[in-house]
């Protein structure tokens, strides 16, 4: 009975990788078509069906993972260490789904005004690369049990939110300047702040893996 709970654990975890590496790419594929100029129309385009692609598959990688979960928990018999693993990985797929939509969220901006204003894009595409590597941490210290690495993700937080901060400060003052409409400013913190929320949904999960090995959840 506990080999085949411990057989079905890992094809969670496995799952959960799948579906954390569709979050990368979005992530990925969203900013890449904020750096495209408006002479890329359909290349924009392109990358934008990409990335509502990969949003319908992590919404399919969720239900999957969740039937997953659900088998664990009627089929089996999971003490406690176990349950806080069960219950850890529902919540957090629901915070990568979440990615997702705010990835595609992000391309959809690229029709709407996004262009690149210097500092600012440089300061969106560092965002986009920490929380990158916030998700992948994430998900990776459930996988590998590590609360260091969970740890270490919570902290890449405040760098994610230092460059919102740049970012809606460098704004006012293209505004100040009369260099942006304010359509172009809109968006351009619209796309910022999505990224700002990518990292919290991180932030969330590595609180979740802190729960799944403590048994305490810390916010």
């Amino acid at each position: 009975m506990r080999a085949r709970f411990d057989e079905q654990m890992e094809q969670l975890h496995v799952e959960l990788i799948k579906m954390g590496s569709l979050c990368e790419e979005a992530i990925s594929l969203s900013v890449e078509a904020l750096q495209k100029s408006d002479d890329e129309g359909e290349k924009v385009k392109e990358i934008r069906e990409k990335v509502a692609v990969l949003e319908k598959k992590i919404d399919s990688k969720e239900y999957e993972i969740e039937t997953i979960c659900y088998r664990l928990l009627l089929q089996q018999q999971p003490v406690a260490t176990d349950l806080r693993n069960i219950s850890a990985a529902l919540k957090m797929i629901s915070d990568m789904e979440r990615i997702g939509d705010q990835a595609s969220d992000i391309a959809d901006l690229t029709n709407k005004g996004v262009r690149g204003y210097s500092q600012s894009m440089i300061h969106i595409y560092d965002m986009a690369k920490a929380t990158v590597k916030m998700v992948t941490g994430s998900v990776d210290a459930f996988v590998k049990n590590d609360l260091e690495l969970a740890h270490y993700v919570m902290r890449s937080d405040d760098e994610v939110d230092l460059l919102f901060e740049k970012v809606k400060k460098e704004i006012m003052e293209l505004i100040v300047d009369k260099t942006i409409d304010a359509k172009e400013s809109l968006n351009l913190l619209m796309a910022a702040k999505y990224f700002e929320r990518i990292g919290d949904h991180a932030v969330n999960i590595a609180e979740w893996v802190e729960y799944s090995i403590t048994g305490e959840r810390k916010k």
